[in-house]
């Protein structure tokens, strides 16, 4: 299967669109059309109907192969790209908005640093198809257990941080001046689902036996501020770890009693790092 045509045909897929494709791609409509018959020639079916323009049965099931596998191309390119590569003095770092602990940020060299936040499932991608050096997520999980993270290429991880996991409170709220909260006591209260900030509520009903919390407002963006400032004005419960809970205006941290859980941050690199990537893992994981 041509990679080219597998591109054309997601593009197509995506925008719902022969003409959209076409220039978004930078081909003529009459290329993008050439592209689709020869894949679906290829692999004798149907992939779009043409009016209105989107994706059959077939098309469906290739739109569910087609990310991974043109992932995995991207980070075979990347991969080799890196190899031929001088070693460079720069470092682009992706990082989960909550997983940039102090350590991370200490570490970090004076200068040459590009520094871009995303939502915690894109890093490891980012890291495969060479957008970024090196990256950094984090997430909940048991003491010194591993996160599981999406197999978008061979990719190295290993842990850097782990620290305790609060529940950020509005200062009024009736929990605010407990020593300590339990998870399953929480499970039916209002909680803001912020998915590429705090902890995703899906970790935490995986934490509860699957049940429970339930979103209140959802926020789609990674700025942890304004997550925290929701809490503030009471839209929501949020689980963040101890270092992006504290000594926030308006709300109270306590601390997660049960079960026994810790926030959790993981470096991830693929191949073998140089230069300023290869100094600052070195710092952050005391030279192994």
């Amino acid at each position: 299967m041509d990679p080219h045509l597998l591109r054309t045909y997601v593009t197509v897929a995506r925008l719902n669109s022969f003409s959209e494709a076409a220039r978004a791609l930078g081909y003529t409509q009459s290329a993008v059309s050439q592209h689709i018959a020869a894949l679906e020639q290829d692999l004798g079916a149907p992939l779009l109907t043409r009016r209105p323009v989107a994706p059959t049965a077939a098309g469906e099931r290739l739109l569910e192969h087609a990310g991974p596998l043109l992932l995995r191309l991207d980070a075979a390119r990347a991969d080799v790209a890196r190899l031929a590569a001088a070693p460079a003095h720069r470092l682009t770092l992706a990082t989960a908005p909550t997983a940039l602990v102090p350590a991370a940020l200490a570490a970090l060299p004076p200068a040459g640093v590009t520094l871009r936040v995303l939502a915690r499932d894109v890093v490891p991608a980012a890291v495969a198809d060479g957008t970024a050096d090196v990256g950094l997520v984090d997430g909940l999980a048991a003491p010194s257990d591993p996160l599981r993270l999406p197999d978008v290429a061979p990719l190295t991880t290993y842990g850097i941080a782990e620290q305790e996991v609060c529940v950020l409170l509005p200062t009024g709220h009736p929990l605010a001046r407990r020593a300590g909260l339990r998870l399953a006591d929480l499970a039916d209260a209002r909680w803001l689902d912020a998915p590429d900030t705090g902890l995703p509520l899906a970790h935490l009903r995986d934490a509860n036996g699957g049940d429970g919390f339930r979103p209140a407002l959802r926020y789609d963006g990674t700025d942890v501020h304004v997550l925290t400032a929701l809490a503030a004005a009471g839209h929501g419960l949020a689980l963040l770890p101890r270092s992006a809970a504290t000594h926030v205006p308006g709300t109270v941290a306590v601390p997660l009693t049960a079960p026994r859980v810790v926030h959790r941050t993981e470096l991830v690199y693929s191949g073998t790092p140089t230069g300023a990537v290869r100094a600052w893992a070195d710092a952050l994981s005391g030279g192994r």
